[in-house]
């Protein structure tokens, strides 16, 4: 346990913190698999409607700081990449 006031509230802090980031990483993880299932099923509406949902959750969670702006800007890239091939 700490032996300081400021560090038993910093890792109160961290605790919280640490949850609504796996909250946010948790939700977007979920919308990718649901975009990866719509794909595989061959449903371009849901796929698009999909990736919208996607691409909006790791807009939010770069600019929670909770994944590198570099991150989001490739998982977007590679999903826009599947996508257009799936309408191609």
């Amino acid at each position: 346990m700490p032996h300081h006031k400021s560090t038993h509230k910093r890792m109160k802090t961290d605790v919280k913190k640490r949850m609504a980031n796996r909250s946010v990483k948790s939700r977007f993880r979920t919308l990718e698999k649901k975009f990866r299932l719509a794909v595989q099923a061959g449903d371009k509406e849901k796929a698009d409607q999909a990736c919208l949902e996607v691409q909006k959750a790791l807009d939010q969670a770069s600019g929670h700081k909770v994944l590198k702006n570099g991150t989001a800007a490739r998982k977007k890239s590679r999903m826009m990449k599947v996508l257009n091939r799936m309408n191609a």
